[in-house]
């Protein structure tokens, strides 16, 4: 393996890709200056500046956070620069199809869990311990049983309440879930009557609801509902569906200087794999867009789908301002320990888990995808657990999440863990469920690895369990915008 890469033939950095002994040391990840770049220059990567040199760098010289700034500023006028009609890629037949479960509204699920979902978070507990009672539900096709937790449904206010109760109401009728427990208080905001008001044509045999005011031993009752749903999601079966009914969520967490380098490109490719067979991804972290957001409008499949991007870039940029934050405050400490320098950095590499394929939409915050096929952006931070649940919520019965310093989380789907580097896999075998490091090391090409990804994908879309389920890790988290009470 190489010491360093040159991305893109118009770079002025390259990148290490193991420790390097120069004119001064520099760490897998980090960018080494392939030529004198001055004072006020861009750095380039990718092909793009991803920021302003703050002093001469010689040639061969480290370059980080300690020589360069991002160039982010204000709000830019964008114009739609329509990308070259795209070729879809080949997709094998034994890609095209995996095994789901058919719901009586034809989403199909790739797990049958037994959900309980509080409408407020003073039944927190309430759930956690009828989830514990009923624990012995789960196996006989039956893949877990999960109570989800979250502080909100109560003293809130605005679109702060709303944004709570659409995302409850999407994951309530969440494909994956054979079976759903509603579990109110009964005199919060969100209480289980307005909530109603939210699912539209729901399965009343599959969704039930409990009122804990309302009964005198809420374990009791809750623990004879789950019993009932148990008994349904026995009699479900998997049955061969088209790829088409799939849709896959796109996130990134705990990246380095690796990741637009293999994980990320490697899932753009799969991503471009499943849309060409008909199905559907959708890419979020709006934040991880700002530096990179144009290659994306160029990309809008119509004018009204690039008017959407332009609004949703502009209306993100507008939350940090109206919070007294500047829009650059990004990449993390571990970003940066990883040898990413600016927002342009990260944003460069985060957008290429896309692929090349069309945007065929743009959904607001808690907002289903629709019918239409391809891929979607979808408004939301770029926290791991909040995007992640928005993710779900959105559609997605499956998140690949690629990361280059590993994390432990899981959302209400399963997270299939994607590393970017050999030695992270090896390290934390028990997060991570495949390796793009590969592309590095073991000489395995960009399209090779998307294509094993997807087989793997299929695989656990037609029941294996990625390592978070193995550990029984399932978390939701909801975006907090509002005046709490």
């Amino acid at each position: 393996m190489s010491e360093t890469i040159q991305i893109h033939e118009k770079d002025n950095v390259a990148v290490a890709l193991q420790p390097v002994d120069g004119k001064e040391p520099v760490e897998p990840g980090h960018k080494i200056a392939l030529q004198d770049i001055r004072k006020g220059d861009p750095v380039i990567k990718y092909g793009y500046p991803i920021g302003i040199a703050t002093e001469e760098i010689p040639a061969g010289s480290h370059v980080h956070t300690h020589n360069m700034r991002t160039c982010l500023g204000p709000d830019q006028a964008y114009t739609y620069h329509p990308a070259k009609p795209w070729q879809e890629v080949s997709v094998p037949e034994n890609l095209r199809t995996f095994m789901g479960y058919e719901r009586k509204d034809g989403r199909i699920g790739i797990r049958n869990e037994l959900w309980i979902i509080p409408t407020v978070g003073c039944v927190n507990g309430n759930a956690k311990a009828i989830a514990t009672a009923c624990a012995g539900l789960a196996g006989e096709k039956i893949d877990a049983v999960i109570a989800f937790s979250h502080p909100y449904g109560c003293s809130q206010m605005g679109d702060d309440q709303e944004y709570t109760r659409e995302i409850l109401a999407d994951l309530i009728r969440h494909p994956n879930a054979g079976g759903v427990l509603v579990l109110g208080l009964g005199c919060e905001n969100s209480n289980i009557g307005v909530l109603k008001g939210y699912l539209g044509e729901y399965d009343e045999e599959r969704i039930r609801f409990l009122s804990c005011q309302d009964v005198e031993d809420e374990m009791e009752e809750g623990c004879r509902i789950l019993n009932e749903l148990a008994a349904l999601c026995r009699e479900d079966k998997r049955s061969v569906q088209p790829v088409s009914k799939l849709m896959i969520g796109l996130k990134c967490g705990g990246s380095d200087g690796l990741s637009g380098i293999t994980a990320n490109p490697v899932t753009g490719v799969f991503s471009d794999l499943m849309v060409s067979a008909g199905g559907s991804t959708i890419l979020t972290e709006v934040p991880e867009m700002f530096g990179a957001e144009t290659i994306l409008m160029d990309r809008a499949a119509d004018r009204e789908t690039f008017d959407k991007i332009v609004s949703m870039i502009s209306d993100f940029k507008e939350y940090f301002r109206s919070n007294g934050e500047v829009i650059s405050e990004n990449p993390s400490p571990g970003n940066k320990a990883g040898g990413i320098s600016t927002l342009e950095d990260k944003a460069l590499g985060c957008t290429q888990k896309s692929g090349s394929a069309p945007v065929v939409d743009v959904l607001r915050y808690a907002q289903q995808a629709g019918t239409r096929k391809g891929l979607h952006l979808l408004e939301a931070p770029g926290n791991d657990l909040v995007a992640s649940t928005a993710l779900a919520a959105a559609g997605a019965q499956l998140i690949l999440f690629t990361t280059g310093r590993g994390t432990p989380f899981a959302c209400p789907v399963p997270t299939l863990k994607i590393s970017t580097n050999s030695t992270l896999a090896r390290r934390k075998s028990g997060w991570i469920d495949f390796d793009c490091g590969r592309l590095l090391t073991d000489g395995i090409t960009k399209e090779a690895l998307a294509k094993e990804l997807f087989e793997r994908v299929l695989a656990v879309a037609g029941g294996d369990h990625v390592k978070s389920e193995q550990a029984g890790y399932a978390d939701l988290a909801i975006w907090k915008q509002g005046v709490t009470l």
